[in-house]
């Protein structure tokens, strides 16, 4: 029989710093990374941003923001939205491109290229998820459903441009 020593860890958080210790070692500190957190009010500012470009172009249609965990912050369907699914496709989307860190079209493009695996994965691999990015960190994503995949991805992203913009 193979007996493994065991070292006991514990790890206490106290005012946002960790404190790790192990048997047999000294006490060392590491602290908790700080990272971008998607505000309600800042969804809201893709959120108009988005749909300010559908309707300069009258492409109405359901956009959804999503946390960087993929549930859903806020969302609208706007007047006239072609298709009743969209309320259940845009955050969707925006789930499948928060989740897996790049746009829906990634996923859909694998398909198209062989990788027919991936239709049973359970989330929505067409085009209009894109992720919302800060400084490089991933904060949440887009998620766009109108009547063509092209103005889902010109909308999604002017809605994700417009959180450069953000102060």
């Amino acid at each position: 029989m193979l007996i493994f020593p065991v070292t006991a860890v514990a790890i206490v958080l106290s005012c946002g710093a960790a404190i790790a210790q192990t048997s047999g070692s000294s006490e060392a500190t590491a602290t908790l990374s700080t990272r971008h957190v998607l505000t309600l009010d800042v969804a809201r500012h893709v959120l108009a941003a988005a749909e300010a470009e559908a309707r300069q172009h009258n492409w109405p249609g359901a956009i959804a923001i999503v946390d960087a965990e993929g549930y859903l912050i806020t969302s609208d369907r706007m007047d006239g939205s072609p298709m009743l699914a969209s309320v259940e496709l845009a955050p969707a989307k925006a789930r499948t491109a928060a989740l897996f860190g790049k746009p829906s079209k990634a996923l859909e493009d694998a398909i198209h290229s062989g990788r027919y695996a991936a239709v049973t994965s359970g989330f929505v691999e067409m085009v209009g998820g894109v992720p919302l990015v800060v400084d490089g960190e991933e904060v949440g994503a887009i998620g766009v459903s109108t009547a063509q995949p092209d103005w889902d991805i010109q909308i999604a992203a002017a809605g994700a441009a417009s959180l450069a913009r953000q102060p």
